[in-house]
């Protein structure tokens, strides 16, 4: 067969079959040029879905007379000028193929004026023949390109066009996710002459939720949770519904990479690994997120229509975006689960007011006295427990505290829930964040959870769980001196650190804290040991500055370490006397 090179229309066509899709993919491409010329307003208009005009008028810098017709030749484009530009595209278009393809197979008007011009130029191409003519007009300053009787020349393709409904259907969800892309450039869009939908540009954070709302929906703006997270040169950024809020029902999944509309594979497991265990089978993630990222380093020509990218590290890539999601949607869920918890705290204290009179909003305060918890309770609370005043008197050591629970078989009631009430024959369990309340027999005993967990988390030999990124802290010199100091008791707690100048690097975790935030807690940790500390008193205020400030949820310590229950010789507890509380309400009956 002989080889020879296809004509300049034929090849044109051929392209138009990878760009232009459907009516949608005109859209994409007009509106991509539209953005790379620094458009801020942009109307869209619609006729028949698409197939019988497409229009995009923008505000943008414009095109000069004498590059019209250069501007509907293919592979002609302003965005890229040398083989180097190609591993640093910052532009969404940059092929210089969409207008010499799409007025293969339309009726092509562009009509364009710069600044620097008094007046604007037109130009015309239909079909296969493409020959442009040129002639003055009337447009402001911007771009105006025109698109009539798509495949008009090409029935095969114009057959398998949908229904006119279906083909609006996709060049609004285009529109959506262009609008969710670029905050700050008004948007028009109108369909048979009737206004579909119109966005003001945004500015401020505010702004922003609101087109969040506008365009995703009410429930999703209101239920999805802000990410924001940076690791070396990439950033990301945008909203994430947490596993709870996610149902079987597609709502929105829209990723940006630079700025570019993205489907991508990569992502799209990162993301979905992050939810894991969380998600019900049947659900489905939502979310609107933004990587930002060296362009060097992710390759945007890959794909005729840029909707795939290949990233030059994809695995750090993918750990990035995994690590930054699994963070948030963890904290969120035990954020939630205690939120529901004190929903459910407050219903037990109106419902079991005789049993529970302690004021549920005001924690007793605690601290150490001989490795032995002491609890102060606030003036009201000594007011509502007569008999508190002489908890200090009362702490009971290990062995002591067997004997009690042995003479009045003190048996602890654990609920799955951090703030709760267990009914039982005897009497009912609240938990607060560090803390269990237990009655049993008409006997209350408050158990310090941090203390009793210390030892038996000290006794085993705990494992560890890397960090798919490593974090880093910048040290003090005296910081230096006190990890080194402990850097044996801190491999057994399962930390793997690593010391580099004065940067700490933290590889590995205690499985036990696995997707805990850690980092801004552990400076804390460290700067209150004492000049000799030991493992226990470690894992004890580490769970304790953990638990009190809902980076760990009770439950999910309480369910791991269910050994608890059945070594009462390491519970930290005291007994609280309800008798003075008792008689004092008797009398207000009365």
């Amino acid at each position: 067969m002989t080889i020879r090179l296809l004509p300049p229309q034929l090849a044109n066509q051929i392209a138009a079959g990878e760009v232009v899709e459907r009516p949608a993919s005109v859209i994409k491409e007009l509106v991509e040029n539209s953005l790379d010329a620094g458009a801020t307003d942009i109307h869209i208009d619609v006729e028949k879905g698409g197939s019988k005009l497409l229009r995009v008028r923008d505000n943008g810098q414009g095109i000069a007379k004498d590059q019209l017709t250069l501007a509907l030749s293919r592979h002609a484009t302003s965005k890229i000028h040398d083989f180097a530009d190609l591993a640093h595209i910052v532009s969404l278009g940059f092929r210089g193929e969409a207008l010499a393809s799409i007025s293969s197979v339309s009726r092509l008007t562009l009509t364009s004026r710069p600044a620097s011009q008094d007046t604007a130029w037109q130009a015309m191409a239909e079909g296969r023949d493409m020959a442009v003519q040129i002639k003055p007009a009337a447009h402001p300053v911007g771009t105006s390109i025109e698109v009539l009787d798509l495949f008009f020349n090409t029935p095969a393709r114009r057959r398998f066009l949908k229904s006119d409904k279906t083909e609006f259907s996709h060049i609004e969800e285009l529109v959506k996710r262009l609008a969710l892309s670029r905050d700050d450039v008004s948007w028009t869009l109108t369909h048979n002459g009737q206004l579909v939908r119109q966005l003001k540009a945004v500015t401020d954070d505010a702004g922003r939720q609101r087109r969040i709302q506008q365009l995703c929906g009410r429930s999703f703006a209101q239920a999805a949770c802000y990410v924001e997270s940076q690791y070396e040169h990439m950033q990301l950024s945008g909203w994430i519904l947490p596993a709870a809020a996610c149902s079987a029902q597609l709502q929105c999944q829209y990723s940006y990479v630079n700025g570019r509309m993205m489907r991508d594979k990569l992502l799209n497991h990162a993301i979905r690994q992050a939810y894991a265990e969380m998600l019900a089978p049947e659900a489905l993630p939502a979310f609107v997120l933004y990587l930002q990222i060296d362009p060097e380093q992710v390759d945007v020509n890959v794909h005729p229509a840029k909707h795939e990218v290949r990233f030059h590290q994809a695995r750090l890539v993918h750990d990035f975006v995994f690590s930054a999601l699994s963070q948030m949607l963890t904290q969120t869920a035990q954020s939630d689960l205690l939120l529901a918890e004190q929903l459910n705290q407050s219903q037990v204290v109106q419902q079991r007011q005789p049993l529970s009179p302690v004021p549920q909003q005001e924690a007793l305060s605690s601290y150490m006295v001989d490795n032995r918890a002491v609890r102060s309770p606030s003036a009201s609370t000594a007011r509502s427990y007569a008999g508190l005043e002489s908890v200090r008197n009362q702490i009971p050591t290990g062995s002591d505290w067997t004997a009690l629970v042995q003479e009045q078989r003190v048996t602890p009631l654990i609920a799955p829930a951090v703030v709760t009430t267990v009914n039982t024959p005897s009497g009912s369990l609240l938990v607060s964040s560090t803390e269990l309340l237990v009655m049993q027999q008409e006997q209350l005993w408050l158990l310090d959870v941090p203390a009793s967990v210390a030892p038996l988390l000290a006794a085993k030999n705990m494992a560890s769980a890397a960090l798919l990124l490593p974090e880093r802290l910048r040290l003090e010199p005296a910081e230096v001196n006190l990890l080194t100091a402990n850097a044996g008791l801190l491999c057994q707690m399962g930390f793997d650190l690593v010391l580099s100048n004065q940067v700490l690097i933290i590889r590995a975790v205690p499985q036990l804290l696995q997707g805990t935030p850690l980092s801004h807690v552990l400076p804390l940790w460290w700067s209150g040991w004492p000049a000799q500390t030991e493992l226990t008193l470690m894992w004890q205020q580490l769970l304790h500055l953990l638990l009190s400030r809902q980076l760990l949820s009770l439950p999910l310590l309480l369910q791991t370490e269910v050994e608890l229950l059945q070594r009462p010789e390491h519970w930290c507890a005291v007994p609280v006397d309800l008798t003075g509380a008792r008689r004092q309400l008797q009398e207000k009956i009365q």
